[in-house]
Order: C-alpha cells, then structure tokens, then sequence
C-alpha cells in the first residue's frame, strides 16, 4: 500500500490545525516545512522538541524533511550551506524522517542557463551525497522552476552523474508542467530512480495549480504505473491551490481536503490502498 503524507503548512501555520485537518483526511505523515510561519530550517531546539511531541501523541510522525537546501544561486558561498544541508541532515535523523527534499541550485543572476554551471553543480551534490553515506537519511532532488535539474534530462544526468542510493528523485508533477513538459513523457526515464512522488497538478495553459487529475500532470496514469511497477512509497499532497510561493504553498483546510479528496479517488480508482 501506499501512504499519504501532507506539506502541512498548506492547511495552516498552526501546528494544531495542521494535525486536526490531517488526521480528518486520514493522513499521518507531514512533510516537514514549515510551523508558526517558520520555516523547518530555522527551528530552534524547543520548537523540534514540541513538534516531534505533539506529533507522537497524535499517531503521526515526519516522513521527509522539506527543507529549502539547494535553493541558492550555484556562486553562494559552498562552507555555509553545506553547513545549512548538515543541519538538515540532523533534522532529518532527529524526526526519524528518512527522506530530506532537496533542490540543485539557481543561476547567479535570475534567466541565466544553468548548464554552464553543470560541473559545480554535481561537484556539491556528490559532497552532500557522500556526507549521508552509513547515515539513515536518503536526499530527493525535487525538480524544480530556474534550478539545474528543472527539466527531466536535467533531473537524469544528476541522479546517473553522482549514481548514488543515497540521491534519488522526488517526482513533482506540476513542476514538470509549469517548465513546459508533459509528465508522462518524463516518468519512464526517472522511474528508476523515484522513491518519492509531491502530488500537485497544474494547467499546461497558465500554469494555475489544480486538484490531481484536473490538469495537465498526467497524475493517474503515472500514479497507477508507479504502484502497478513496485513502488510503496509516500504521495506527499502539495496543493498550492490557494498560493504559490518560491518556498512554499497554500491551500487552507478546505481546499486541501479537496485536493486530498481528488487524490483519493484517483487511488481508489485503480485499486491502489492507502495505509498508514
């Protein structure tokens, strides 16, 4: 079976009325973000010791880390971040997540190519990817608008460059959309290496951020290879259908029960169960 987990500061910035909705939609993984308009990075001890607290208490625990890292211009100077990604790295093991979601750079200046940057680019992923070796955390590289791995052959030369168990894909539907490419197009190639699936949709048209299966993501027949193929993972609800920001999203409690909903019935459509 697969499980559902939520970007739970889509509901609310309130950890209580993340829980609530989330548990009346029946799911029990957060992907870790944000609390209290705070972002995961920039919680202090007491702030993760509450959380992980309340979270026990209510049966749910932290799936991934959705951390920022990765999100910088690729000339950022390398000591502090790769300081910023082992603090995220300790997050990750203090929650017991297993995954932590991360990103492959911008351009030093905004609508610049990425490609002439390549070789720093797997230069830092390897380090990351060597600093998680014997440790209980494996890294997603998200695709994601203006970073290097946007586009899916992108996403492939960085997951076959550094060929690593511990760097994988994290599937992003409506990111693929909004850089212009079809979904299903991208799949057979990065299925390989997917151990986790972000489930937002978007309209190919104006990119506008959809319920699953409402817009041009491709999410059910992708969906139902992934399960129909092996895969047990997490789908990770990310609606954005109310904003849609650089380092996050909103839907609010109604519209995500909506989105949740939609991607219910996709499941429930092709005989996939969802478990805890």
């Amino acid at each position: 079976m697969l499980k559902l987990a939520a970007f739970a500061d889509e509901i609310s910035p309130d950890l209580d009325e993340q829980i609530r909705v989330c548990k009346e939609n029946d799911i029990h993984y957060f992907e870790l973000r944000g609390v209290s308009n705070k972002n995961v990075m920039d919680f202090d001890k007491a702030m993760c010791n509450e959380i992980r607290t309340r979270l026990s208490a209510n049966g749910m625990a932290v799936a991934c880390i959705g951390s920022p890292i990765g999100k910088v211009k690729i000339n950022d100077a390398w000591p502090a971040h790769f300081d910023r990604f082992k603090h995220a790295v300790d997050l990750a093991e203090f929650f017991g997540a297993g995954l932590l979601r991360i990103f492959s750079y911008y351009p030093p200046e905004k609508g610049q190519q990425m490609r002439q940057h390549r070789d720093e680019v797997m230069r830092r992923m390897q380090a990351k990817a060597d600093y998680v070796n014997g440790r209980n955390v494996t890294l997603v590289h998200e695709n994601e608008a203006d970073i290097y791995g946007e586009r899916a052959a992108e996403c492939l030369d960085l997951l076959k460059t550094i060929n690593s168990p511990k760097l994988r894909n994290a599937f992003d539907f409506a990111n693929f959309v909004v850089a212009k490419q079809h979904p299903l197009d991208n799949w057979p190639q990065l299925k390989p290496f997917t151990v986790h699936i972000h489930v937002k949709d978007a309209r190919m048209s104006d990119g506008g951020m959809v319920p699953a299966g409402k817009g041009d993501g491709q999410i059910e027949p992708i969906v139902a290879d992934a399960y129909k193929s092996g895969y047990r993972g997490f789908l990770t609800l990310e609606p954005h259908l109310a904003a849609a920001g650089q380092f996050s999203g909103f839907s609010g409690p109604g519209m995500f029960k909506v989105a949740a909903d939609a991607l219910k019935a996709i499941c429930q459509r092709n005989a996939i169960p969802l478990g805890v």
